[in-house]
């Protein structure tokens, strides 16, 4: 316990010299998703670069988690230059990162054999720097390591996307506990479109915003990332422009 509470306030003084000498928290720019929508509840009108982010699925499925992947691959691949992914065990299928704007040329696996490894591969990986984005795939994340990871993505801009994969339903339980990440994200799989002949049309996606900071949460019902990682407003709800900015869960601090 003592150590614990030793290692915050290391991480709490790092945070206050970071002030002192000038380097805002702010983000430097943003990751626009193309949807003014969506990006209108972000502040600054995108995914805040130099910043670390949540995803989960929506539920605890695998189904809902593969979604909550390729939402993360699709923000990665609209980034500028390669991607570390942190993984705890090799199972991801690259072919459906690449369908979702992820180049497999583009990506740099690293295998780790737990959380605690993953956080350290994802805190070197955005202190490196020439990366677009860090990817690690956890089950669990407390406030300091939390702000480890912000504070290395804010020195080098790159975006550091926590992927929370559980293994068991008692690992899911910290998901809404408060973080250092900028915006949380939930993402659940709904009905694809219908189409006029036999077949499957293009996957639809309910994106949670959950919380994000400085703004407000909403949910959105969205067309599954194409082969440049872009999401977009279903034919339907576009053409609605009430129903197109989604459904209010309330303030978010």
């Amino acid at each position: 316990m003592r150590a614990s509470a030793s290692h915050s306030k290391v991480i709490e003084l790092q945070e206050r010299i970071a002030r002192l000498e000038g380097r805002s928290r702010r983000a430097k720019s943003v990751l626009p998703f193309g949807i003014p929508e969506l990006d209108a509840r972000l502040p600054g009108g995108g995914l805040a670069r130099g910043a670390l982010h949540e995803v989960a699925g929506g539920g605890n499925g695998a189904i809902d988690g593969a979604a909550a992947a390729l939402f993360a691959a699709g923000i990665a691949g609209r980034t500028t230059g390669k991607t570390l992914w942190c993984i705890a065990k090799p199972d991801l299928f690259a072919p459906a990162l690449a369908q979702a704007g992820l180049a497999a040329d583009r990506v740099v696996y690293v295998e780790a054999g737990d959380d605690k490894t993953v956080l350290a591969c994802m805190e070197e990986g955005l202190r490196h720097g020439g990366l677009g984005a860090v990817v690690g795939e956890i089950a669990r994340l407390q406030m300091t390591a939390s702000r480890r990871l912000q504070l290395a993505a804010e020195g080098t801009g790159s975006i550091g996307i926590a992927l929370r994969r559980w293994r068991r339903h008692t690992d899911a339980y910290d998901f809404g506990v408060q973080t250092a990440a900028r915006t949380r994200w939930r993402v659940s799989v709904i009905p694809s479109e219908t189409l006029p002949v036999p077949g499957v049309g293009r996957h639809r996606w309910l994106v949670e915003l959950a919380h994000v900071k400085g703004g407000e949460s909403a949910d959105f019902e969205v067309e599954a990332c194409d082969e440049q990682g872009c999401l977009s407003l279903p034919a339907g709800v576009a053409d609605r422009p009430a129903a197109a900015q989604g459904w209010r869960r309330g303030a978010s601090g």
